[in-house]
């Protein structure tokens, strides 16, 4: 399995970003998926995980009302649209893939993670 993430950039204080999530060699659809985040000098943080079959999100309490996840099980791709970003909300983004139907926000719970695309929000 591998996971590509892509859509980081800079933007200013309140804009908007997509970051996209390409999974392959493996069938989407059994695998729940998750975004975390690292700023410089922090730990890695959840930031959103849905379910195998989509819908509700689950977030952590900082991103919650801004931040959306989806999927696409047609085109194995996982997205979250960031929205209202802040400069605290600058790090590198991960999405990680768990073979479970049910996401978690632990990161010990993830199989399989993306490179990183990096988010910087300026004030």
């Amino acid at each position: 399995v591998q996971l590509q993430a892509s859509g980081g950039g800079l933007v200013q204080e309140g804009g908007s970003l997509r970051l996209s999530c390409v999974f392959s060699g493996g069938t989407f659809r059994r695998y729940s998926v998750a975004w975390f985040r690292q700023a410089p000098g922090k730990e890695r943080d959840f930031v959103a995980a849905i379910k195998y079959s989509g819908g509700y999100g689950n977030y952590a309490e900082s991103v919650k009302g801004r931040f959306t996840i989806s999927r696409d099980n047609a085109k194995n791709t996982a997205y979250l649209q960031m929205n209202s970003l802040r400069p605290e909300d600058t790090a590198v983004y991960y999405c990680a893939a768990r073979s479970s139907s049910w996401p978690r926000r632990a990161l010990d719970e993830y199989d399989y993670w993306g490179q990183g695309t990096l988010v910087t929000v300026s004030s």
